[in-house]
């Protein structure tokens, strides 16, 4: 029998996704929605407690409540400032003992991990374990093949994305006929997309890419595309989204191709930073 599954669920699909693969592998699960986070259609007809972000003590009661054994982080966090964050007790010391206003995401979701291993007992699990057929293979994915100008952009995008990721400060970017349009911050892949809009050329469209950062912890906040985001990457004007092949994950693989497809968009697994361990 399978160990119960405890999801710490942020926004966006991936969290029902892994639900729905829980379902059909009959293993159990409970989830930890947090307030103006979690899509509350997520938990729907599931074991679940809702929390606000800054409540670890709460979060971490909830899980050994529960008799969860594993752990997956799933979904967008939405950062906030620590005063909206309002931390409890033992939030308050692990960030106190990191610095965590100084760090990025990555060094954050990393202290997580061990903190929710070694002082508490969970297994944390990467979602790609879960969804395995969701990682991207290297390559053409889609019937759109890019251009000899649509793989420069990728390159260039590639190169861009790593250099930001080296310093914790996101997963993507968007380049046009060799211009950077927008870089991936705090604000989210959405957001990105939405000022590279703005900003465009005249001519061939740009190149969405996201990768892992390097050193990336594996199990948490791998880059994440859907179907939303080929329909966010069409309305900017975008020809085409480049992701790290074995490294980020797609939401329902089928419909977010045959979005892709419909739209006119291609879509392409490249290399990345380096193998995803596990």
């Amino acid at each position: 029998m399978l160990p119960k599954l405890g999801i710490l669920a942020g926004g966006g699909a991936l969290p029902a996704r892994i639900i729905k693969a829980c379902r059909e592998a009959g293993r159990d699960v409970f989830v930890l929605a947090f307030k103006d986070q979690t899509d509350p259609e997520t938990v729907v007809g599931t074991s679940h407690a809702w929390i606000r972000l800054g409540a670890a003590g709460d979060a971490i009661d909830l899980l050994h409540r529960a008799e969860v054994e594993d752990v997956v982080m799933a979904g967008a966090i939405r950062r906030p400032t620590l005063a909206a964050l309002r931390p409890d007790l033992r939030a308050a010391k692990l960030f106190a003992k990191l610095g965590v206003a100084m760090l990025g995401d990555d060094k954050l979701l990393s202290a997580v991990v061990r903190e929710l291993e070694e002082k508490e007992g969970f297994r944390v699990v990467g979602p790609q374990s879960l969804l395995p057929c969701s990682l991207a293979t290297m390559g053409v994915l889609g019937s759109h093949q890019p251009d000899e100008q649509a793989h420069h952009d990728t390159r260039r995008g590639v190169e861009v994305a790593l250099g930001i990721g080296a310093l914790d400060v996101g997963q993507g970017a968007v380049v046009q006929q060799g211009l950077v349009l927008a870089v991936e911050a705090v604000e989210g892949t959405d957001a990105m997309l939405a000022r590279a809009a703005q900003l465009r050329r005249d001519g061939p469209g740009g190149v969405l890419v996201k990768v892992r950062k390097p050193g990336q912890e594996p199990r948490a906040d791998l880059p994440t595309i859907g179907v939303g985001t080929v329909e966010a990457a069409a309305a900017a004007g975008l020809r085409g989204i480049a992701v790290e092949a074995g490294g980020a994950l797609l939401i329902d693989p089928e419909k977010t191709i045959r979005a892709a497809d419909n739209a006119g968009l291609f879509l392409l697994g490249v290399e990345g930073s380096e193998e995803l361990p596990g």
